[in-house]
């Protein structure tokens, strides 16, 4: 599966960039509809919790604190993609 439009399989950092992209271009409606069907609530409230604990701990400034969440986030939803779309690696 290639979501460039090339009939060859994407690498893994390939497959990174298309879904950063394509997260950027969603919708926050979209965004939520989204998580809600591939990241379990538990797990959005660890990545909460733990980028509050991590923020306070190195004395992170706003900016930072917000993104570190939504980083992981992405880093989660990256490995999701991952599993559905590549083959395994031998």
């Amino acid at each position: 599966m290639s979501f460039s439009g090339s009939s060859e399989r994407l690498t893994r950092e390939e497959l990174a960039w298309e879904l950063a992209e394509l997260f950027d271009d969603l919708s926050l409606d979209n965004v939520n509809e989204m998580l809600a069907k591939n990241v379990p609530l538990e797990t959005l409230r660890f990545f909460a919790s733990y980028a509050e604990d991590f923020s306070d701990v190195h004395e992170l400034g706003e900016r930072p604190r917000r993104r570190i969440a939504n980083l992981m986030v992405l880093g989660y939803l990256l490995k999701v993609v991952e599993d559905r779309v590549l083959e395994p690696e031998e």
